[in-house]
């Protein structure tokens, strides 16, 4: 492979892992309600597991409830359950139809365990970057093994690949930081 492809591979590949990493944190609520939040929970719809926001419609009562309004009369308790069920910490009631469910007020030692949470969560996307450099940096031998660069040209494109690298994890450590503070603030 060539040293170009390699490179674009590993950027491309390191574009998705911050991309992931920063809709894994949507999950994390800030105190304030997001639609967003309800996106990994998943309902038994006959048999198959699906997100929350392809049985009904997910949306904003207020600035602290989102409603749920499932499309069929039958899944309104699944629904519920399912998000009772969820490691978010939620508390949904039903009214009819609808399903509200309240954000509760996080308390200081709540928070505490959120910016927790959403260092682990750098810390994992952290660890799938350097992985990828790992990769990239064995492709890199694996074609100066093979004769199709010079060494030269590997201890180059490694210079490059750790920078990479490194503009990656202060993205990352970026968005932890702003994650964190969003978490924080009262």
């Amino acid at each position: 492979m060539p040293i170009a492809d390699i490179k674009q591979t590993l950027q491309g590949k390191m574009d998705q892992s911050i991309n992931a990493f920063k809709s894994n944190l949507t999950k994390i609520r800030t105190g304030r309600a997001n639609p967003a939040l309800l996106d990994t929970v998943s309902v038994d719809y006959y048999g198959a597991m699906l997100p929350i926001n392809q049985v009904a419609n997910v949306s904003l009562l207020d600035a602290r409830t989102i409603s749920v309004q499932p499309w069929e009369k039958g899944m309104g308790a699944k629904i519920e359950k399912a998000i009772r069920d969820s490691d978010l910490g939620l508390n949904p009631s039903a009214m009819g139809d609808l399903i509200r469910v309240p954000m509760p007020i996080m308390t200081e030692e709540r928070r505490k365990e959120l910016t927790k949470l959403v260092r682990n969560e750098g810390e994992t996307a952290k660890i799938a970057v350097r992985s990828l450099r790992r990769d990239a940096n064995e492709a890199v031998k694996k074609a100066v093994k093979d004769k199709l660069v010079s060494e030269d040209d590997q201890k180059r494109t490694e210079a490059e690949i750790q920078k990479v690298t490194d503009r990656h994890i202060a993205e990352i450590d970026q968005v932890v930081a702003t994650k964190e503070h969003d978490i924080m603030a009262v």
